[in-house]
């Protein structure tokens, strides 16, 4: 999966945007904390949620349980706005 072409993103002072830069169904701006930046970050580059899991096992320390969770929650709400091609 990856991130779809016309979303675009930038990380600035723990922040993390993505915005649609046109012919996509979603018009609008994502704010995201740094974990959730850290995952769409992960997306521009053809990965697996496995592939995701392990790269913030990597950065983070918390339980896999968790960022499995939140790996999921995340993937699922760019899937609704149509951000992730699978």
């Amino acid at each position: 999966m990856k991130l779809r072409d016309g979303f675009i993103t930038h990380a600035s002072n723990g922040e993390h945007i993505t915005v649609t830069g046109g012919n996509t169904a979603f018009n609008g701006m994502i704010r995201s904390n740094r974990t959730a930046g850290f995952i769409v970050e992960c997306l521009k580059n053809d990965v697996t949620k496995d592939d995701i899991i392990s790269k913030m096992l990597e950065k983070y320390d918390a339980p896999r349980e968790v960022m499995e969770k939140d790996v999921e929650k995340i993937l699922e709400q760019l899937r609704s706005i149509g951000a992730i091609d699978d």
